[in-house]
This record gives structure tokens, sequence and C-alpha cells, in this order.
């Protein structure tokens, strides 16, 4: 409903979530998504999820056409912290991780730190891992912060919640704009 006022037409694909679903055949899924739905070089596609959609949905959108516009919209603190900032899309073959990928750059990333209210705890401290880890790697006094204020993350402050997510985008964009294809310092953070 939200889109339909900008978007002439509408399409949805899913797919079963889950790490087991970023894979070939699920871009294969989507690219006939794509096709049979007549989606041209002036199409967008949203990725709205967490971080495997995101790398799922970027990917097929640098590769289909040759490269079509994509916009990001992270769910996870995981996503919205690391993987919807910077541009990296890819997909696991057999068992290796992200061996197929491209770098495709999404024309906007939108967040709504209130989907962070949602989910399971585990999922949170997944994130809250990489949340550390740019503080640990990058940011000494942001890791302080973090600790400090581990009380008010864990109730899920709001401002708090953004004070958090904004620094850890603003590490990891210093981080991709000295190295955008990964060729030094960004291996770091993984």
């Amino acid at each position: 409903k939200v889109l339909s006022p900008v978007a002439s037409k509408i399409s949805v694909f899913t797919f079963e979530a889950g790490e087991k679903s970023k894979n070939l055949n699920t871009v294969q899924q989507l690219y006939k998504v794509l096709i049979e739905e007549k989606l041209d070089r002036k199409s967008l596609i949203i990725a709205l999820g967490g971080g495997v959609v995101g790398d799922l949905a970027g990917f097929g959108a640098a590769t289909y056409l040759r490269g079509i516009d994509f916009i990001q919209v992270p769910t996870t603190l995981l996503s919205q912290v690391d993987s919807s900032v910077g541009g990296k899309t890819g997909v696991d073959l057999e068992q290796y991780k992200n061996m197929v990928g491209a770098f495709h750059q999404p024309r906007l990333v939108y967040m709504n730190l209130n989907t962070l209210k949602t989910l399971p705890e585990d999922q949170f401290s997944s994130g809250m891992g990489e949340v550390l880890k740019s503080g640990l790697i990058r940011d000494a006094r942001f890791y302080e912060w973090t600790i400090n204020h581990m009380s008010e993350i864990q109730e899920r402050i709001y401002p708090v919640l953004v004070k958090m997510v904004r620094k850890c985008c603003e590490i990891k964009a210093a981080v991709v704009e000295s190295d955008p294809t990964e060729q030094g310092e960004r291996a770091l953070l993984n």
C-alpha cells in the first residue's frame, strides 16, 4: 500500500528465511519472477529483511540485466550495522559462503529502528557482536560507550539504539570509503 502511489506495478518475491536459502537456486527463482513480471532497467528491487535478504536481493539487482537499482530496508541489528552498508552482495555456492557476489551499491538504505524491538534475543545478540567488534577494531571510545550503555541497549531504548546504529554505520562507511572493493583494510572487518 505504501508504494502504490509511486509505483506503477509492485511484485513480491519471498523465500524461506535463513542462510540455507542464500544460494544460486533462490537467485534463479528471483530471476524468473523478474523476467515474468517484465522488470526492466528502470525497475527497482527493494530488499526488506535481514542480511540474507539484502545479500540475495542485492546480488540479483547487480546481475539482472547487468544491473538495476535496489534499496536496502534492513530489519535486523546485524544487517543495519553491517551488511546493508558498503554494497557487498553475494550468495553461497554449495558449502562455500559468499563465493559468488558483486559490489553493487544500493540507491538508498532505509532503517526503521523500531524493527529492533521485534527481534528475538539471539538475533539481537548476533548484531551486538558486530557492534562490539566495530568499536574494538576502529573506535575504543565507542566501544566503552557501548559497554557503559549496555543496560539501555538491552532494553532497546530508542535514542540509545539510534546513536549506536548511527556510529556503527559511520565506522563501516569510513572503512568502505577507504577500501571499497575489500582489497585491504575492509577485510579486517571480516
